[in-house]
Parts: C-alpha cells; sequence; structure tokens
C-alpha cells in the first residue's frame, strides 16, 4: 500500500530558474503577467527573480522591478548567492530568500568561483543575519545526487551538506538533481534520509527532466514522505554551469499527475496551461511538456 500526502505544496520556479538560462531577452512586462497569471493559477510559492551580475545573468537584470511589481501573494522568494545580492534584494521589500551552494567542489567553482567549503563560511552570516531579522531562508542545494563533472555524489556529502544549513536554523531544504541523472530508488533513498534526520525542516526536491525521469522520482518522492516539489511552467530552465541540464520537471504535468491521484495542490491546471502561452513566443524552443501539447490538440 502507498503512503502518500493528501496535500502537496508546489513551489514554481519557472519565472526564476525557468529563464535565467532562456537565451531569448523576455521582457519584463512579459515576465510580470506571467508572474500574475501563476498566481491566480492559484501558486502560492514561486521563485520571482535572482538578484546576481546582470554580466553573469542577464535575464534577471531586471530583478529589483521584478519583486517591486509583484503582487504580494504567499511565499516569494528571491535568490541571492551573497551579500551584495541580499542588500539589493531586501532593498526592493524581499522578504524570503534563497542561498544556494553545490555539493561538489568543482561545480562550485565554475558556477561562483568559490569552493563547497568557502561557499559555506561566506553564507554562514548571511544566512544568520537574514534569521535574527525574521526572514524566511530557503537553502537550495545543487548536485545532491550527480555532478556534470564529478560524477555521482556520495549521498553522506549531500546530508552532511543538509546538516549544516539545519544547524544555522534554515527553515527550507530545496534538494536538486540538478542535472537530472538521479533515479527513482536514489531518489526514494536519500529523502527518506533527510525527512527522518530533519523533522522539523521543510524538505523540497528539485528535479530537472533530462532523461525523462521527473515525474518518476517525484513519485518515488512523494512515497518517502515528501509533500514540497520545485517545477517550473512549461518544463522551462536548464542550468548555464551545468552542461547538459534540461528544463525542471513541467508544473503543469506534475499538477495532472497529482490530481490524477487525488492529490491536492491548490492550482488550477487550465490557468496554468494560460501561463505558460504568456512566456511561449518568447523562448527560444518550442514547450513540449505531455499536458501543454496536449491543450493544443483539442
Amino acid at each position: 500500500m502507498l503512503s502518500l500526502p493528501k496535500i502537496v505544496t508546489i513551489i514554481e520556479v519557472g519565472p526564476r530558474d525557468g529563464l535565467q538560462n532562456e537565451k531569448n531577452e523576455v521582457p519584463t512586462e512579459v515576465k510580470l503577467q506571467f508572474i500574475e497569471k501563476l498566481q491566480l493559477a492559484g501558486v502560492e510559492e514561486m521563485e520571482l527573480t535572482s538578484f546576481v551580475s546582470p554580466k553573469w545573468i542577464p535575464q534577471m537584470k531586471d530583478a529589483e522591478e521584478i519583486v517591486a511589481r509583484t503582487k504580494k501573494i504567499g511565499r516569494q522568494f528571491v535568490l541571492t548567492p551573497n551579500a551584495k545580492g541580499v542588500e539589493l534584494a531586501k532593498k526592493a521589500t524581499a522578504s524570503s530568500f534563497a542561498v544556494f551552494v553545490g555539493v561538489s567542489d568543482t561545480f562550485n567553482q565554475k558556477n561562483i568561483n568559490k569552493t563547497t567549503e568557502e561557499s559555506m563560511h561566506e553564507l554562514r552570516p548571511i544566512v544568520e543575519k537574514l534569521l535574527t531579522e525574521g526572514h524566511f531562508v530557503r537553502a537550495c542545494i545543487s548536485t545532491s545526487f550527480y555532478c556534470p563533472y564529478e560524477g555521482a555524489i556520495a549521498p553522506a556529502k549531500t546530508i552532511e551538506l543538509c546538516r549544516k544549513f539545519v544547524s544555522w536554523g534554515v527553515q527550507e531544504l530545496s534538494v536538486a538533481d540538478t542535472i537530472g541523472m538521479a533515479n527513482p530508488l536514489e531518489c526514494f533513498m536519500l529523502f527518506e534520509s533527510l525527512k527522518k534526520e530533519f523533522p522539523n525542516t521543510l524538505i523540497t526536491a528539485h528535479f530537472h527532466d533530462t532523461r525523462k525521469m521527473g515525474l518518476a522520482n517525484i513519485l518515488a518522492a512523494l512515497q518517502a514522505g515528501v509533500d514540497r516539489f520545485d517545477t517550473s511552467a512549461g518544463g522551462l530552465g536548464g542550468c548555464p554551469f551545468a552542461p547538459g541540464a534540461t528544463g525542471n520537471v513541467a508544473t503543469e504535468d506534475v499538477v495532472n499527475m497529482l490530481k490524477q491521484m487525488s492529490i491536492d495542490t491548490n492550482i488550477n491546471l487550465e490557468s496554468l496551461i494560460q501561463a505558460v502561452d504568456i512566456v511561449a513566443p518568447y523562448m527560444s524552443r518550442p514547450i513540449d511538456t505531455g499536458m501543454y501539447k496536449l491543450s493544443k490538440c483539442k
């Protein structure tokens, strides 16, 4: 007998993770319309943008305007890689922050030019200050299963990194299969361990669909007790520092699967498809997720 949650929270990452690697420049007004439609569809937690250097991620150059002009509905995350990013985000009235680090040293160095240990040393005072100020902090753990440069990551390394963040007091761990190489058994085993060790911390699973195992991995994580998932409308995404990684698992496909399993997400599938319609014309590749393609065949 499967043990599954009755309610699942979807954290929509399309506006940030989904668009960060898009080659075409997406106008600010289009991003705002996309975000608003996602909110109208019932999305209550969302990654809006990231406060990073436009030199490295040009798509995020409008971060301050995005935060300032988005209706304050639910929990809205901004990704902040360093102290400067945090200060810019706070100036823009952000209140929920995401920090990130790779379990893999090589990935971390290519991403932000620091080893994992150096990143953690820099992040600790930032995280502790944010928590003292009453902000919500999620820690995004990249390359939790596999690294494009180092290969398989030992589960113990991922758990140890999570343990450090939990000891600092972060409220959430977003554990990512950054390049989409994990299989359902690996996902079940890691998330079962994380749920047992950190019962008072929100555990979120973040899957990419490189090998079309995203939905299978979500089912495995559900069985391990996970009830929070990062997903991206339209299956948008990819990482500029993870060669070969495709988009995130698609929100519409996840919502549909959960609905068919009588698991509530509070998200309207039709409105979700309409949100994808807003950004689809600006994408450099066609949207080919299952539910989106099916909606166009009616």
